[in-house]
């Protein structure tokens, strides 16, 4: 276990170090000891205490009593931005207001009544072009979760003149799909190992006949044996076998230093779990006019094989005659969770009072409260209560539920609005998102 965890902390120091850019010197660029200063905050957050609600606000209501005494530098780009948010946001809620009324745009409520077009800012199909994932402990790049398990794989085949048996360890854990094939492999090996440590004088427990019907079922097939078997001591080799010969894993080095390694392998082995891309957020900033846009989800958000969707037509006319039945509310949504377990991701939609909206991008078995940080870790006033709504009416704070069981799949619009009940005179209402965070807008509109 502590190899492993050794290993794990060694690569991410070292992944760190590549990440952090070109080295300068402390007299050269005030600049440089600036961003050094804004990495250390950063890093050095997560060990000190979190300052009481009392000193937050209280900070906030100095900090704005300092600002407010001298000229601020206006940010005409964000600020145009936010204008431009604003206009078509109050378009839009213009437009849905005339539809209720039976009105038009064209003929401002006078004459014969035109037929009026609102793209519904909450339909179900939301742009998203891919879903990406990564990998910290190799690096920051993003890529499809296939080009990630590559560069994963990669990186351990990479490893193993550094340490072998780690390297094997993991291989075995993160190379191959089926768990319950890998938990057996798993098994064997240790009971191999078991059987030396244990009988360190018996010869027939430190060979193992490659041909041999357990070794070809359990342990052959399973990506990453081979190495394991290398660090652990073993060697090919070919030995007398029933009047022929046969090739042999063969152990020869029983000494007690050899046995403790191989005790420290076994435990590895054990304790190691496997090396997973991890989704990315695809975090963006929209205007509402590309929030409006239909475009359909990536073939990723989906669980359905090619054959599966092919039944979906026949699905749907048996959908159709089952509405037609009776039945009872605990029916109907069975069959309504049946319905969303098609969808592996979910695209949050966050919209903001000025008219932006963020969004990002989750597994559908994800807790509510990894929505609620992702939002929080955006916001300038990231410690400030709010309040997300539907915008259809309703409220959600179910932080431990998952958003398949909150009817968030695949796609939801989240209105936001700080909590009411947190009344200071010094915060700013109208103020949400990090500057870093609006960098990510996007401009293809």
């Amino acid at each position: 276990m502590d190899a492993i965890k050794k290993f794990f902390e060694k690569k991410k120091a070292d992944t760190k170090f590549k990440v952090a850019g070109e080295g300068r010197r402390l007299e050269s660029s005030s600049h440089a000891m600036q961003s050094g200063q804004r990495r250390f905050s950063s890093q050095d957050r997560h060990h000190r205490q979190d300052p009481s609600y009392e000193a937050r606000r209280a900070g906030a209501a100095a900090l704005a009593r300092v600002e407010s005494s001298k000229p601020t530098e206006v940010n005409w780009s964000l600020q145009a931005i936010k204008a431009k948010a604003r206009r078509q946001l109050e378009a839009e809620q213009k437009a849905l207001a005339q539809l209720k009324l039976g009105d038009t745009p064209e003929d401002g409520g006078a004459g014969e009544r035109q037929p009026t077009t609102v793209t519904q800012d909450a339909a179900p199909m939301l742009a998203v072009r891919e879903v990406y994932f990564s990998c910290p402990l190799i690096g920051p790049e993003l890529g499809t979760y296939e080009e990630t398990k590559m560069r994963i794989q990669e990186f351990l085949y990479n490893q193993m003149d550094e340490d072998l048996g780690i390297s094997a360890c993991l291989m075995i854990h993160t190379c191959n799909k089926n768990k319950e094939k890998v938990k057996v492999c798993v098994e064997t090996l240790c009971k191999y190992i078991e059987n030396i440590v244990s009988n360190p004088t018996e010869e027939k427990f430190q060979k193992i006949r490659l041909s041999n019907k357990a070794f070809q079922e359990r342990v052959a097939p399973i990506e990453g044996t081979q190495q394991f078997l290398q660090a652990a001591g073993f060697t090919i080799n070919e030995l007398p076998f029933n009047d022929t010969t046969e090739s042999f894993w063969v152990f020869s080095d029983a000494s007690e230093e050899q046995l403790n390694a191989l005790e420290q392998l076994r435990d590895a082995l054990v304790s190691a779990e496997p090396i997973k891309p991890q989704l990315d957020r695809s975090t963006q900033v929209l205007l509402p006019a590309e929030a409006a846009k239909y475009t359909d989800l990536p073939p990723e958000f989906f669980n359905l094989t090619v054959e599966e969707l092919k039944k979906e037509q026949q699905l749907r006319t048996d959908a159709v005659e089952r509405n037609m039945m009776l039945r009872t509310k605990a029916m109907r949504e069975r069959e309504e969770l049946r319905e969303m377990r098609k969808y592996r991701f979910a695209l949050i939609r966050i919209r903001f009072p000025d008219g932006l909206i963020l969004q990002g991008t989750f597994y559908v078995y994800e807790k509510f409260g990894n929505v609620l940080l992702f939002i929080r870790e955006n916001l300038v006033q990231d410690w400030r209560p709010f309040i997300l709504n539907l915008s259809g009416g309703g409220k959600i704070d179910e932080e431990e539920q998952s958003l398949v069981e909150l009817r968030l799949v695949p796609a939801v619009l989240l209105n936001f609005s700080w909590d009411p009940s947190i009344q200071d005179p010094s915060l700013e209402d109208n103020v949400f998102l990090k500057q870093e965070t609006m960098m990510l807008l996007r401009h293809d509109s």
